[in-house]
């Protein structure tokens, strides 16, 4: 029902309107003082502001959506308080969709909407497409631009590579590259063998449980040669399952992309003294979250 706003012809049409909110961060950025956590200057607004244009969602509620998403991902948190943002959540793209109902936009939750009125939706249903697309829009790109910056300024050299480089393949190429290299979802996935069957000399039992660490195969030598612990932005990382595969791959993987090209090329071009503002080990890391990343990360330059 929304894959059509999400092909990789639809979504490059978005490019100039992606710069420009790229652009307008960084200059707020160099405008203001610093240090800056570019987490809260830079890698998270970018991906909020996209989405938020895409969906029709008011960018002006986006601490409210922004701190619910983070409940909903966090791993501390009890089914309780996971179950009462879900519930705020639903509740807010419910009264959005309502809105959208009286009045359609040239917005992705207008044509949601449209399914309501011809049947193929419920408003309930309708309401918790909108929430999943709005966590997932912009919760893991934020993460993934902060936590590729981050693995960027920690290998000078492919930094420097990356800075240098006005070549679309060579940018697009490092994307893929950090995916692969990063992987910001560490869940696995958790299966039951429903039969005995063996795999690599090992046997599992049906009834028994398995988790598929695709984080993991992301750094299988047999499919990435060389070093697969290293960072190298010209390696043909094409293979790597960040975004899932098959039938449950991402959907939004091509706006992701074009998200990161655009933001990691701009952001280490026009502050190429980009550095860290702390050590590595003052950094707080994202070990409670299902989506994998950093809280902070102080940068100046």
């Amino acid at each position: 029902m929304v894959q059509a706003a999400f092909t990789v012809r639809r979504v490059e049409s978005m490019r100039p309107a992606v710069q420009k909110i790229v652009d307008d961060m960084i200059d707020g950025m160099l405008a203001g003082p610093k240090p800056v956590d570019l987490v809260e200057a830079f890698a998270l607004p970018v991906p909020s502001l996209v989405i938020c244009e895409l969906l029709g969602v008011p960018y002006a509620d986006h601490d409210f959506f922004q701190d619910n998403s983070k409940t909903i991902i966090k791993r501390t948190a009890t089914p309780e308080e996971r179950a009462a943002a879900g519930g705020r959540l639903a509740q807010y793209l419910d009264g959005l969709v309502g809105r959208k109902l009286a009045e359609p936009a040239d917005d992705l939750l207008s044509r949601v909407a449209d399914r309501v009125r011809s049947g193929d939706l419920t408003r309930q249903e309708a309401a918790q497409m909108g929430v999943l697309l709005l966590i997932a829009g912009h919760e893991t790109t934020a993460n993934m631009i902060a936590l590729g910056t981050l693995a960027l300024l920690r290998n000078p050299g492919q930094l420097a590579m990356l800075r240098e480089s006005d070549d679309p393949k060579l940018i697009a190429g490092a994307v893929e590259e950090l995916l692969r290299y990063l992987n910001i979802t560490h869940n696995g996935r958790r299966r039951v063998a429903l039969e005995d069957i063996e795999i690599a000399g090992q046997t599992i039992r049906a009834g028994e449980g398995i988790i598929l660490a695709n984080d993991i195969g992301n750094r299988d030598p047999a499919a990435f040669p060389g070093n697969p612990d290293e960072l190298d932005i010209r390696r043909d990382a094409r293979r790597h399952v960040a975004f899932g595969f098959g039938v449950h791959q991402c959907l939004g993987q091509p706006l992701a992309r074009l998200e990161l090209q655009v933001a990691y090329s701009t952001l280490n071009r026009r502050i190429p003294a980009l550095s860290l503002a702390t050590d590595l080990d003052q950094i707080p890391f994202k070990h409670d979250g299902a989506v994998y990343g950093v809280y902070e990360l102080p940068v100046t330059w």
